[in-house]
C-alpha cells in the first residue's frame, strides 16, 4: 500500500512524549488562517511512499525512542486524508515496538476514525475553537466532525491531548475557552491540554503560493494572555 507524503522530520519534540519521527502526510481539506503547511492543503499529492518505506524510515531512529520515550506521530495536512495508508502505517510501526502519534484536526468520517484509533497509542487533537462560528471561520468547515471525534476516541478509550493554538483577536476569547475547558471536563481519556502560542513561521509559503495571509498582521499572543489562556484551559 502507498501514500503520499509531504515531508517527514526526524527530531520532532512538539509533536508528542519524546524524540519523534514526524511523518507529514500529504492533502487537507481544511483551510485554517494560520497552516503552516498550506503546500498540502486539497487531494494528496507528491511523492509516494510505501508502508515498508515508511517503516524502515522510522526505524533508523529507534535508538532516540528508546533513549527518550519517543516514537512516531503521523499529521499532516491532514492525515485522515489517507485513512487506509495511515491506519496500515500505524499497525506496521506498533507491530515493531515503535509508539504511535496522531496528530489531526479530527475532521474524517466515523469509519475511517475507529480503523485509525485502533492502532494509535496517542492521539493529537486540534481543537481550534469552542465556539462554531470561530471555528468556521479559522477552519473554513463546521465543528461538528471534531466533536464526534473526540466522543468516539473515548469510546474507544485512546489517550488524548488537546491541543489550543492561542491567536490574538481570533481564538483568544475568554468564554469560549472556559466553554471549552468545560466540555472537556466530561472526557476521562483526555490526559492534556496544550495552548500554543500562535506564530507566523509558514508564513513564507503562502506567499510562495501566492495565497492572501489574513494573519499578517497579528502577532503571537503577550505573555500575560497566554498565561490567562493556560490558567483556563491546561489546569482544567
Amino acid at each position: 500500500m502507498t501514500g503520499y507524503i509531504h515531508s517527514i522530520f526526524s527530531g520532532g519534540m512538539a509533536d508528542g512524549p519524546g524524540i519523534r519521527c514526524v511523518i507529514f502526510l500529504s492533502g487537507c481539506p481544511l483551510r485554517c488562517l494560520y497552516c503552516h503547511n498550506p503546500d498540502s492543503w486539497g487531494k494528496p499529492r507528491g511523492k509516494k511512499w510505501t508502508v515498508e518505506e515508511i517503516v524502515d524510515e522510522v526505524l533508523k531512529y529507534r535508538s532516540f525512542y528508546k533513549f527518550s520515550g519517543g516514537g512516531v506521530t503521523f499529521s499532516g495536512g491532514e492525515p485522515l486524508m489517507q485513512p487506509e495508508f495511515l491506519a496500515e502505517a500505524l499497525k506496521a510501526c506498533r507491530a515493531r515496538g515503535i509508539h504511535t502519534a496522531v496528530d489531526t484536526s479530527g475532521f474524517a468520517n466515523a469509519e475511517a476514525v475507529r480503523e485509525v484509533l485502533k492502532h494509535t497509542d496517542l492521539l493529537l487533537l486540534d481543537i481550534k475553537s469552542y465556539n462554531p462560528r470561530v471555528y468556521k471561520k479559522v477552519t473554513g468547515v463546521s465543528i461538528d466532525k471534531t466533536l464526534e471525534f473526540l466522543q468516539i476516541s473515548q469510546e474507544m478509550r485512546v489517550p488524548t491531548w488537546i491541543r489550543y493554538v492561542l491567536v490574538p483577536g481570533l481564538t483568544d476569547g475568554f468564554a469560549d475557552m472556559r466553554n471549552l475547558a468545560e466540555f472537556l471536563r466530561g472526557f476521562d481519556n483526555i490526559e492534556k491540554i496544550e495552548v500554543l502560542p500562535f506564530h507566523k513561521q509558514g508564513e513564507y509559503k503562502w506567499k510562495t503560493h501566492n495565497v492572501p495571509y489574513e494573519l499578517a498582521d497579528t502577532g503571537p499572543p503577550s505573555k500575560e494572555l497566554l498565561d490567562a489562556a493556560k490558567e483556563i484551559l491546561e489546569k482544567m
